[in-house]
């Protein structure tokens, strides 16, 4: 039985902690502006929705970090107030905003997610099969309803660029500087809307 590199597990799970708990504190910052500035109850809704399913994945990562002793990022500070503060913002700039701002950010967690789902061996089925699980879940749940969100205006662009070198950025801090590539693709994704 092939075995997966520990330390790259590690890394995955750290990082992918990080990215269910940054999805989480940007769906807290859009609803703390719906609940303050905005009314718009079916978006407060559908955010409400997305953050119970992203409270899911976070707690299985939650778990993992636990059982395997992992430290988390310590950046996760800083994290939880830029992800509140970014779901803020693209609430505040409306409905649009905030669903492309929503959109992007489960892009490239399921990007990531699939890139990820290469590298783990036989000897890590559950993992494997939970990233696999949270990658199907959201193209059913997310991209469906929120791909038909997205405007080709240039401020869309810009916002969305904004978002995927946020997630950029979140996803650095939690491994180590191997990332080319996804910053690579990240580049390519903002002319691809």
């Amino acid at each position: 039985m092939k075995k997966t590199n520990k330390n790259r597990v590690k890394e995955f799970i750290r990082v992918d902690h990080a990215g269910e708990r940054g999805a989480i504190k940007i769906y807290e910052g859009q609803l703390l502006a719906l609940n303050t500035f905005i009314k718009d109850d079916d978006l407060k809704k559908k955010i409400e929705q997305m953050k119970v399913h992203e409270k899911e994945h976070c707690d299985y990562f939650e778990n993992e970090i636990r059982k395997r002793n992992i430290q988390p990022t310590k950046f996760l500070p800083l994290w939880d107030i830029l992800g509140v503060g970014l779901g803020f913002g693209t609430a505040i700039l409306g409905k649009k905003a905030a669903m492309l701002c929503t959109a992007s950010v489960e892009e490239v967690i399921d990007e990531h997610y699939s890139s990820q789902i290469y590298e783990l061996e036989s000897d890590e089925k559950e993992l494997k099969k939970k990233k696999g699980k949270n990658a199907s879940e959201f193209q059913k749940f997310i991209l469906k309803k929120l791909k038909q969100e997205k405007d080709k205006k240039k401020i869309v662009l810009k916002l969305t660029f904004m978002v995927l070198r946020h997630c950029l950025f979140v996803i650095q801090g939690g491994s180590t500087p191997t990332s080319m590539s996804l910053k690579y693709r990240l580049h390519q994704d903002v002319f691809r809307i």
